[in-house]
């Protein structure tokens, strides 16, 4: 699919959004930074942050639905099955010829590899949680993470 980035390129950006820590007042303003950018857009989309199964922030704007929290309950889902973006593992799939719903094993109605939902890395520790959006087409939804993650470490 064209656009999409290569598990190599998502890999590296994973390196790259590791933070150094990550507290409940980092969260506040990742999402808070997050609703903004997104309000700039008029973007219809739902945010959330979770910290070791512990929900720090989660804001639907305008134009977001009920869907828009089950699509992110779904992606958050693969992220913590599998410990990379949700993006990075419908790109594994689809690298290897196939996709996630065809080849993972996984029930669609629980988990979707689609993008938006990225891990909280903290560096030396590992994931500890994941920034999510929804409602926007998957690509852009991943997009406005990453800036917001970039933007937080300063980058």
């Amino acid at each position: 699919m064209t656009g999409f980035p290569t598990v190599a390129e998502l890999a590296a950006e994973e390196d790259e959004l590791q933070l150094p820590t990550f507290t409940n007042d980092d969260a506040w303003e990742l999402g808070s930074a997050l609703v903004a950018a997104a309000r700039r857009a008029d973007a219809p989309v739902a945010v959330e942050i979770v910290r070791n199964g512990h929900r720090l922030f989660s804001a639907a704007l305008t134009g977001a639905t009920p869907d828009n929290a089950d699509w992110i309950a779904r992606k958050c889902r693969v992220v913590h099955r599998f410990g990379h973006g949700s993006l990075y593992v419908r790109q594994t799939w689809v690298e290897r010829g196939t996709t996630f719903e065809e080849s993972s094993g996984l029930d669609p109605r629980r988990y979707a590899a689609h993008g938006g939902a990225v891990p909280l890395l903290v560096r030396g520790v590992g994931p500890v949680g994941v920034v999510a959006v929804s409602g926007l087409p998957q690509l852009e939804d991943h997009r406005m993470v990453v800036a917001a993650l970039r933007a937080h470490l300063g980058r």
